[in-house]
Order: C-alpha cells, then structure tokens, then sequence
C-alpha cells in the first residue's frame, strides 16, 4: 500500500513541476486531464451543483441507473438490478410508489458492502442536510411537493422564516423528520420510494451524471462525524457550510477509482484505481484532474504528452486542430445555456471593487442598480448576439430564446427575443432611474472565472458596447479564480455574472425551477429582489408546469414562463453551445453523455499507441 501512494505521490510532483519541452515517455496506465477553469467546490454528493466538483464526485461513485453508452434515451441498472416500470410491477399504476431492488455484493472504497440502508441514508442525509443552492430540491419535489427543508419545517408546524435551525421547535423538527423519513423506507434488500404526484423525470434524476443521487456509506459516514440516523439529531448538521461538511474533501463510494488526494493549492485532484469495483477494474491504474489556465501550458502539455486530454475553448480549437497525434471531436450535443445574470440585491460594504461607491453618482452603483427592468433590457440590448455565435464560438450553437433550451420540448421559438439594438438600449437606458442614469453615468464591474476565455469575451463585447452608448457609462471586465466567484455567488455579491447551466434531467422543468422559481439556484445568486420577484411572477407557473400531465397544458405554462422572463429580461441567455473533446489520439474508449458534468468517464477509456 505504501508503495502504491508513493508512486502515485511522485505523479503528483511531477505534474506540479514545469512541463517538459521533450516527448514523456508512454504510460498507458495514467491519464491526466487539464481543464482550465477551476477545480471543485466540494465533493460532498448532498452540496455538489457545479461540473468540477460533478467531475470528481462522477469517478468515486455510483448511482442506482445508468445511461448506457450514455444515451439520454437508455436508461439501465447500476447499483439496482433493474429499472422501474408499470409493467416489471416495480412502478405502481398511478407513478407515485417506486420499488428498486438493490444490487448485492458491491463493494465500497472502505471494504465496507453496500446495503439498502446505505442507499436510504444517502438521500435521507441529503435532504436532512440541504445545503442552501444545492440540488435536493430534486428529491423534495416529487417525495414531498415543496422545494427545501425550510418547506418540509412549515409542513410540520412551524415557521420557515428561522434564521439558525435550533431557533425551531424540537418537536416540529421531529415532526419535519418523520415527514422525510416517510418518502423512503426499506423493504427487504429494496428501496421504496413514496411520490406526492406522478413525476415523469424521476428515474433520470437518480441516474449517473447527477452526483446528487451518488450512494454513500452509512457506517463510514458515522464513524466520520456524520449525522448518525438518529431522528432527533439531524438539525446539528443542517444547512453547515460547505467546508464543515463531512464529504467536503472525504470520499468512500463504490465507483471505480478512489480519492487520493485533492491538492487544492496545486489546482488538483489524484485518483488510484479500485480494483475490487463489481463492474471489474479500469484499464487506467491512476488519474490526475488538473487546472491550469494558461492555455499555452495546456497545449504544450498535450503536444509533448505530458496530458493525454486538454480543455480548450470554442474560440481556441483552430489552434489544435493541426497539431499531430491529437483528436478533436467536436459538435456534440448539450442541452444548455450559457447566460449573463444580473443581482437584484447587491451588497455593497466590502464590495467596493465591483459597485465602487455603492451610490449613483458616476462613480459606481447602487445595490438596486439591476432591480430597474429598463436597465436590464439595456444591457440586453447591448449584446451582439450573433458576432459572438459566429466570431467567438464559430458557428457551435444557436442563439436563446429564453431561458429553456431549444433542445427540450414546450419552448416557444418563435418568441421575440434581444438582438444587438444600440437605439433601443439608449432608450431603456435614458428611462433608468427616471433619467437619473443617464445623466450621471456608473461604473460596475462584471465577472468571469479566471481561464474561461469564452466568458471573458463575451463580457468584453458588452463592455465596448455599452460604454459606446455614453461616455459616462464604465463597465469594467473582472477575472477572478473559480473559487472566488463561488463565495460571492454564495453572498449574491456580483453584480453581473456569466454561468451556464447543464442539465440535470432531460425535461424543461430542470431549467425553470434554477432559472425562475424563487428557491432556485440563481435566485439565490441573484439577491433577494429577484427572490421577490419571482414569488409573485414565476412561483406558481412553474409549480403547475411539472404537474401537468396534458402536453397541450404543459406547452402553454412554459410559454408563458418564457414570455415573462424575456419581458422582464431575469438574465441575458445568449448562448447554447454544442461542446467538443481535446485528446491525444491513444485515447480510447471515449464515451459521451449529455447527462455527464464529467469530461471524460475514466472507467470507460483506456490508452493505445499506434
């Protein structure tokens, strides 16, 4: 054992060395990916919303189904035996009970074997855990039909208006618990799953590529500090911060490879290979995700063959389509967005460098500079949609209509939407606060993540137009590391921001709870006045869009969703892409899924010289 961790210690240290100008010699059982945006936030499956930490959290575990060869339109047993229909009589005829059979003989990192218990407690943890921006809310829509714990709280009795958990009522949170509890029982070696209503995506939500289903160990997450089952003590690890949890850099899954080590200073993480995995062993013996976001390191690391796979950006493929020995797949379908978002609310103390005087006065914004729609639909109207499409991505995506991709069903594309209309930006921008703005100008800043080059210049573009309509407008372009934008995204702290979202499960309802429900991802991104706005615009809609059964009934909900977002411009949706692969040409065994935050499924690829 000692042997193996040093081995892999010294592949360690000689990643984090300068790269060789020489040819590296083959080594076919190590892979070594190096993206270029920044690493995870966490790898705790409960608080994992973000593709790096996805990445991570894809190679450690398992889920309960899988999408053979990574088809959105085959989904197949993993962890279970098999998948749940009416007619296997896994499924009730009404939708709303799911019995899955649970695997035997599967192994966790720990040595530990895989229970029924450990697959309940997963998402029992998960729920009782609820980290404010995470992704439960896709458990506790169809188990219990609300959107978080706070919810389930108020079902219980109490009020979900608590600034600290132990201000509740312990026997409303007894009561809370058991409501959770309920959803999800035990029978035999089978899970049961209790459904409020019908709901259609179920099964894809607890598929691989959505690390939030990922199944952990009870045992081992006891004897690590964790909460311990106990129906009275689950408050204790209640929305902790992301850094107190107990998987926030642990990890013990049945995946095929194992954490080694997440070297967060040197921007990396380190996996061995499991070799007691019940799907066998992976070709590769280790694999190392790094993050480096010069792009000239990452392609002379790929031509010398110090990487075996490099992230590059759209813009940026010209440059290593010529190069030897390398492949590049490109056109492979995505369904997402990439979108510019505005925050409703902006902190100002402490966040002088990006709303400068906190005031409206020339010098800076105030903290409801982007609560004023004209606003918005100025800098809407300020985007050169199509020079971005054809000039910057080249041509590898459509333009948005709205927030919902084109892919999905139930978008409207015929709706109106911006274009580059300097006049019409003008004219919103001379209503803004009552010509106030006009006539004193601001300056904001607007940021991207370090290494995303994309971004960058997409806010670029916004940047040279605005500041052409008045001279009295400064917008200034920030980049800031991964990590940094996380945290203030946490405090809706960026006044403006660009993210994409992929999806988690293929049906227009993932795209509107993040993008419009008041409990949604951005809407906590984004500042309590958007929160307030969407309560009284987009709450009930989108309640209603996911418990319609009738197409024709569904159609209309999400095109009145998508009408609202556009008028009221929410965000500046101007990008969804399709994506592409940067590889040496012995990579082998590349599988592709529009489900997989992960670049590449270690377990699928092994590496063959001509």
């Amino acid at each position: 054992m000692k042997t193996k961790l040093f081995s892999l210690l010294i592949v360690l240290l000689a990643l984090s060395l300068s790269v060789s100008v020489f040819a590296a010699p083959f080594d076919p059982e190590t892979f070594v990916y190096v993206g270029g945006a920044g690493g995870p936030q966490t790898l705790d499956p409960a608080s994992s919303y973000d593709t790096a930490s996805g990445e991570v959290i894809h190679q450690i575990y398992d889920n309960l189904f899988e999408y053979v060869d990574g088809e959105l339109d085959n989904i197949g047993p993993m962890l279970a035996t098999e998948v749940p229909t009416v007619a296997n009589g896994l499924m009730s005829e009404d939708g709303r009970t799911i019995r899955v059979p649970i695997r035997q003989g599967v192994k966790f990192h720990s040595g530990a074997t895989l229970t029924a218990e450990d697959v309940r407690y997963s998402f029992l943890r998960g729920m009782l855990a609820d980290p404010a921006g995470g992704p439960m809310w896709m458990f506790f829509e169809p188990l219990l039909g609300v959107q978080t714990m706070r919810s389930v709280i108020e079902m219980a009795g109490g009020s979900g208006d608590f600034a600290a958990i132990d201000e509740v009522d312990p026997t409303i949170l007894r009561k809370a618990y058991d409501l959770v509890a309920a959803t999800i029982e035990v029978d035999g070696n089978d899970i049961v799953f209790h459904l409020v209503e019908p709901y259609p995506p179920f099964i894809n939500i607890l598929a691989k590529g959505g690390s939030w289903s990922a199944i952990i160990c009870k045992d081992w997450m006891v004897a690590n500090g964790d909460w311990d089952g106990n129906p009275d003590t689950w408050a204790k690890w209640y929305d902790l911060a992301i850094e107190d949890m107990t998987l926030y850099d642990h990890a013990n899954g049945t995946g095929p490879f194992k954490l080694e080590t997440w070297d967060k200073s040197g921007a990396q993480v380190l996996f061995s290979r499991f070799d007691e995995y019940w799907q066998g062993p992976a070709s590769l013996k280790s694999v190392v995700i790094k993050n480096i976001p010069e792009l000239a390191t990452r392609q002379l690391m790929l031509r010398v063959g110090d990487a075996d796979a490099i992230y590059v950006g759209q813009e940026d493929l010209p440059q290593v389509r010529s190069m030897p020995d390398v492949t590049v797949i490109d056109g492979l379908p995505q369904v997402t967005n990439t979108v510019l978002f505005y925050s409703f609310t902006i902190p100002v103390e402490g966040n002088e460098d990006l709303v400068g005087s906190g005031k409206l006065d020339g010098n800076g914004i105030p903290s409801d500079f982007f609560a004023d729609v004209n606003v918005r639909k100025a800098f809407n109207y300020s985007f050169d949609y199509e020079a971005f499409l054809q000039e910057v991505a080249l041509g590898a995506g459509v333009t948005p209509v709205g927030p919902i991709p084109q892919s999905l069903p139930y978008v409207n594309t015929e709706q109106e939407y911006y274009s580059n209309n300097p006049a019409k930006a003008a004219e919103y921008f001379k209503k803004a606060f009552d010509g106030e703005l006009w006539e004193k100008g601001f300056e904001v800043g607007i940021v991207y993540n370090t290494g995303n080059n994309t971004r960058k210049t997409a806010l670029e573009i916004l940047e040279y137009n605005v500041e052409s309509i008045n001279p009295k407008f400064k917008v200034n372009v920030i980049g800031l590391e991964w990590a940094t934008v996380l945290d203030k995204l946490r405090s809706a702290s960026l006044p403006v921001f660009v993210m994409g979202w992929v999806m988690d499960f293929p049906d227009t309802h993932n795209f509107a709870v993040p993008f419009m429900h008041s409990t949604g991802t951005f809407a906590g991104y984004c500042g309590q006045g958007l929160i307030d706005l969407a309560k009284v615009e987009f709450d009930g809609l989108v309640e209603a869009g996911i418990k319609a059964t009738d197409p024709v009934e569904r159609e209309k909900i999400y095109f009145e969703l998508q009408k609202r977002y556009v008028d009221l411009a929410v965000g500046m949706p101007f990008m969804e892409a399709t994506t592409h692969r940067v590889m040496r040409d012995w990579v082998k065994g590349f599988i592709y899924s529009p489900a997989y935050s992960a670049q590449y499924d270690y377990y699928t690829i092994f590496k063959e010289q001509k």
